[in-house]
């Protein structure tokens, strides 16, 4: 009794106990690009739905009913000059019962920025997760000129976890119903959005997702194994099928996969991998264990249709660089949980929002590159592979000398433990 008595003192006082929940922290030693941008942040909740699609998780081989399946999605803008900074979002913990409340600085329902035409992005979490999730990179990026929609698909959320057939099938194909809908949207959120201009980043699931919407259909090994839902419903996301052939989008011009899951279950082959030609960035935990550390190497070589580039965190696991800081609420443990869920957002060895510092620079450089045509922004993304091979030689008035090749944008000794490499298309 003593003993445990002890150890849940020592748990309550190692919690950030009554911290504010803060989404937005960028730390003094982040990279050049993670700070937020110019514009004043703001967000609306919105739904879409998709209309009469099977509903995967009551399918059985005899029966495939449909229903409409109801997308909630937050959305974050530049808002109009003038909009005060600050604001709330009220989500659920892993447990999906528990309810937190998230600090940032995008104003809820603010009027958008009165002019502009602004590049579309699209987060997918991963399995479970949520819309709030990467909320982090969802404020930061709308502060540089983006609209970013983050969706919530049903039957991967914390309070809506569901049969994981469904997230196999359903992923990709939400995430084109969204580009759909965002780039059609009316009113004054609407009038801002380059809809014809478009980034998916997605994470884990979220990232397996975004490799078929890019073109990567999936392997007959897929459709055979144990995780395919019955009735041959996965068939749409295959390799070759018609419903496959007409999913990648033109509009789409830069892709992120986050951890992405599925070359660890051969849910791809190289020849597949190799139908994506859009600009593609992976980023990954050098130890990820869910997904693999290797089977996304296996992504980065075989994707041989297009430059990309592999962003890794030495000894970081799946929780690389994509989760928000854990909430307070999660540091203690729950009943319904088998782990205390700070597990779920954080990383054994890397601090959270560091990680999602690095994550911010190097995506806003990638899709400055790609989606705003920001020729300047390829030097954030030419650097020698392994951070410890850079040398820092700069002197005393902030020169560059001509040996120095530490990594652009990172100040003096906080690359360590990063690797980037880019391989060209073949």
């Amino acid at each position: 009794m003593k003993i445990a008595l002890v150890a849940a003192t020592a748990a309550l006082a190692a919690a950030p106990a009554l911290a504010e929940n803060r989404i937005d922290l960028i730390r003094p030693d982040a990279p050049e690009l993670a700070p937020y941008g110019p514009h004043t942040v703001g967000v609306r909740q919105m739904s879409f739905a998709r209309e009469d699609v099977i509903d995967v998780v009551n399918a059985t081989e005899d029966s495939v009913p449909t229903y409409d399946r109801e997308l909630p999605v937050e959305v974050w803008y530049p808002a109009a000059e003038g909009t005060a900074p600050g604001g709330e979002y009220t989500a659920f913990l892993r447990d999906g019962e528990t309810e937190v409340t998230l600090a940032g600085r995008a104003a809820r329902d603010a009027a958008p920025a009165a002019e502009g035409n602004f590049p579309l992005v699209v987060l997918s979490h991963g399995y479970p997760g949520n819309r709030f999730l990467m909320s982090h990179l969802g404020e930061n990026l709308a502060s540089k000129g983006y609209v970013v929609a983050s969706v919530d698909h049903p039957d991967s959320i914390y309070s809506d976890l569901g049969a994981f057939g469904s997230t196999l099938v359903n992923r990709p194909q939400d995430q084109a119903f969204i580009v759909d809908e965002m780039a059609a949207l009316g009113g004054d959120l609407g009038a801002i959005i380059d809809g014809d201009t478009v980034g998916v980043v997605g994470y884990s699931m979220g990232g397996y997702g975004a490799l078929i919407f890019g073109g990567a259909g999936v392997t007959q090994t897929a459709l055979d194994s144990g995780y395919a839902p019955p009735g041959g419903l996965l068939d749409a996301n295959a390799a070759g099928s018609e419903s496959h052939e007409a999913l990648p989008d033109d509009r789409v011009e830069a892709i992120v996969a986050i951890g992405p899951w599925g070359r660890n279950r051969d849910f791809w082959d190289a020849e597949g991998l190799s139908n994506i030609d859009t600009p593609l960035m992976i980023v990954a935990g050098g130890v990820d264990d869910v997904s693999g550390y290797d089977a996304i190497r296996r992504i980065f070589e075989e994707t041989t249709g297009t430059k990309r580039h592999l962003l890794t965190y030495a000894n970081a696991n799946h929780n690389a660089a994509a989760p928000m800081p854990a909430p307070a609420e999660a540091w203690e443990p729950v009943d319904s949980l088998p782990f205390v869920p700070f597990e779920h957002y954080a990383d054994a060895v890397w601090d959270t929002t560091r990680m999602n510092n690095i994550l911010q620079h190097f995506v806003t450089a990638f899709l400055d590159l790609h989606l705003k045509g920001e020729s300047g922004k390829a030097a954030y993304l030419d650097l020698v592979e392994q951070s410890s091979d850079g040398v820092w030689s700069v002197s005393d008035d902030g020169t560059e000398q001509e040996d120095h090749t530490y990594w652009t944008g990172f100040p003096n000794r906080t690359a360590v433990g990063l690797s980037f490499e880019t391989r060209e298309a073949e």
